[in-house]
């Protein structure tokens, strides 16, 4: 029964971005929608009822979790990969900078102030995920509606920013906790300098530990993070490219129908919604869904505004829409704080409901359309500013 659930949940994935695309949806806010609001029902009304099976049953065979390490690993690489290819960029840090400080500052004050008592490290994990911004949903969504190339690039350099702060300082917080499991994933962050000691310089050998590494450290509950981070910003340092695991299509339709429904449903079936709603009041709530696009917003404004337009005939508000997509980078980063139980099941419902909303702000304000309305001119004085 539990082979079932995961066939039949893969195919209700299939089936809902087949649907999506087909009204000119984008396939993680499909995804989205069904996780949060389509897996929490059938879990109420016929999983649990007919069939008898709880989350925790429904997760615990071992070749699951298996495989959900594997999805893990390419998921969270696919993320951190963006970080080799970081160019700094003056008015990308402008953007970035109070995008990322005031809606880390709003998490923080909002988890101490308004949450139920909770570790240091809790509370930090909150900020960050009010701040955080989604690379490659944000890049779809530019390439979707064909946004200028100049102004994509200054857009996605500015998530890499804010995304590698908040993948760094907890990644960071969690080994400042117990040294040991700093000093183990930094040493295997080291790798690629044993390597280049050892003269092997292959691209592709470099990229398979790295994509190794991360499974074997999501499996044992080692520092994820640091091992990726560490492993990439040393590949950088020696120039060496990161060479994806499989051709470039093949690893969208993995990703697209097997990863990122993995773990999605991973974390959504362990979870009684009605019991995490109930746990929290209507005001905790409130201040969930609304607070961190509110203060991201907020951010994003006076960031771009800080950085001066793009090009000749910017929105500054549809740009700071666009730089308040959440998607994979908060759900991967939500699932690990699940895992590792920093946050509450409540916490962790109420964060995805929100990126859902976040996610599809764009599309509800009209940027769902291909071919935008926007004269580019060659070059613009202001981008310069």
């Amino acid at each position: 029964m539990i082979v079932l659930f995961w066939i039949m949940a893969l195919v209700l994935f299939a089936l809902a971005t087949r649907v999506g695309r087909h009204f000119g949806v984008i396939p993680i806010v499909s995804q989205l929608l069904l996780a949060t609001f389509g897996l929490p029902l059938l879990m109420f009304f016929w999983i649990e009822p007919q069939w008898q099976l709880s989350g925790a049953a429904l997760v615990a065979p071992a070749w699951l979790k298996n495989l959900y390490s594997l999805s893990f690993a390419l998921l969270l690489g696919h993320i951190l990969s963006d970080v080799i290819d970081l160019r700094l960029d003056r008015q990308s840090l402008k953007i970035a900078l109070p995008s990322f400080c005031i809606p880390f500052t709003c998490g923080l004050a909002t988890a101490v102030w308004l949450l139920p008592p909770q570790p240091w490290i809790s509370s930090l994990a909150v900020g960050l995920l009010f701040a955080i911004t989604a690379i490659p949903v944000l890049y779809l969504y530019l390439r979707h509606i064909q946004y200028p190339p100049a102004a994509t690039r200054r857009l996605v350099q500015t998530a890499i920013l804010i995304d590698l702060t908040c993948w760094t300082l907890f990644a960071i917080a969690q080994g400042s906790l117990h040294l040991s499991s700093l000093l183990l994933p930094l040493a295997a962050a080291c790798l690629p300098l044993l390597l280049r000691l050892l003269r092997l310089r292959q691209p592709l050998l470099h990229s398979v530990c790295f994509f190794a590494l991360l499974v074997v450290a999501e499996h044992f509950k080692l520092n994820a993070l640091i091992v990726g981070i560490g492993y990439l910003l040393c590949m950088a340092a020696l120039k060496v490219p990161l060479v994806l695991p499989l051709p470039v299509i093949w690893l969208s339709h993995v990703q697209t129908y097997i990863a990122i429904p993995l773990i999605l449903t991973f974390g959504i079936v362990q979870i009684n919604v009605h019991a995490a709603l109930t746990s929290l009041g209507w005001v905790q709530l409130t201040a969930l869904l609304l607070l961190p696009i509110i203060s991201k917003l907020l951010g994003n404004w006076l960031g771009l505004g800080w950085a001066g337009a793009s090009f000749e005939g910017a929105s500054r508000w549809r740009e700071s829409i666009l730089l308040n997509i959440r998607g994979l980078s908060e759900i991967v980063f939500l699932n690990l704080l699940l895992q590792q139980q920093l946050i509450s099941p409540a916490l962790y419902f109420a964060l995805m409901v929100m990126g859902l909303i976040a996610t599809l702000l764009p599309a509800l304000a009209g940027m769902h359309r291909t071919r935008l309305n926007i004269a580019v001119p060659a070059r613009s004085s202001s981008a310069n500013s």
